[in-house]
């Protein structure tokens, strides 16, 4: 007998009357308004991604997953997916690797990624407001000059204060003596 990756989830599906849908909820609604099936190793990675809350990369993801459930040219076929159908938003880490983060609908949120630490922060909510209204209008000035199917991407790079406090640290250190 073949075992089946669909999945009986029980918030697949699961509709509640006046509540608010969970993010796995909403994920799996749009996997099949797609026309993807509802397998438990991408129910595996949305709950991966929906715990982490920002830019995650593919080994982070499948480092989470628990040992044995999911392969990891499975995470890239899925994350891949998800990308098409815009579940997951793709950004990346100065040095060219691909962050991924759950899309289910809300506005999108610009993170600031440090040089030094790799660390994402996401950038506070009035000033996301700010870029959105500038992008927004870029798009639209290109529209309106005949492009379509017109996206973006926005990441910011540089040091955190942190990262700047550290190596501020090191450098005022002084130099280790020699007898």
């Amino acid at each position: 007998m073949i075992a089946s990756t669909q999945t009986n989830h029980p918030l697949v599906g699961a509709k509640s009357a006046g509540s608010p849908q969970s993010p796995i909820s909403i994920a799996c609604t749009q996997l099949k308004r797609a026309g993807l099936r509802i397998t438990q190793p991408r129910i595996a990675i949305v709950t991966t991604l929906v715990k982490r809350g920002q830019p995650t990369s593919i080994e982070q993801i499948h480092a989470d997953l628990a040992p044995g459930s999911c392969d990891l040219v499975t995470v890239y076929r899925c994350l891949a997916a998800f990308e098409e159908i815009g579940l997951v938003r793709r950004s990346f880490y100065h040095n060219g690797t691909s962050l991924y983060t759950i899309n289910l609908g809300d506005s999108n949120n610009y993170h600031f990624v440090c040089k030094d630490t790799n660390q994402v922060e996401e950038i506070d909510s009035s000033t996301s407001a700010e870029v959105r209204r500038c992008v927004q209008q870029i798009e639209e000035t290109l529209k309106s000059r005949g492009y379509t199917d017109v996206t973006h991407m926005v990441e910011f790079f540089g040091r955190s204060p942190q990262a700047n406090a550290a190596r501020a640290s090191t450098e005022m250190a002084p130099p280790p003596r020699t007898l």
